[in-house]
């Protein structure tokens, strides 16, 4: 699924090293490794991670379970992003390890409103035809 709709195309590098650094920062999620304080990291989901074209950034999107305090959640993320990155740099073997910066996940909001807006217009047509 495709987060704010961007009309730049990525690299293979960026996608596949993108997609390491999402798939190891899940499990340090997954298995707590981070150690952030005031924070239950199993109930943080990476939707995407991007990254930019030098790959010394990584914009990693996130949700937690349920939806709910996004905005907090990803403050707490920024706020310990160092432990994150330290945690990480013990799985990835990679030239430059990326600075993180953590995005709340608005794409399955808006999935949500698009398929509202469907709905919607089915059902006017359904009553116009009937």
């Amino acid at each position: 699924m495709k987060n704010q709709s961007s009309h730049r195309s990525f690299s293979q590098r960026q996608l596949r090293v993108g997609e390491l650094v999402k798939q190891n920062i899940g499990e340090l999620f997954i298995r707590n490794e981070a150690k952030i304080p005031l924070l239950n990291s199993k109930l943080i989901t990476v939707t995407e991670v991007r990254m930019t074209p030098d790959l010394k950034t990584a914009r990693v999107y996130v949700i937690p379970l349920g939806g709910s305090e996004t905005k907090e959640i990803v403050k707490i993320l920024t706020e310990y992003s160092h432990l994150v990155r330290k945690a990480l740099s013990k799985r990835l073997d990679v030239k430059f390890l990326p600075k993180l910066t953590f995005v709340e996940d608005n794409s399955f909001d808006y999935a949500e409103k698009i398929e509202k807006l469907i709905k919607k217009n089915n059902d006017k047509d359904k009553k116009r035809y009937n």
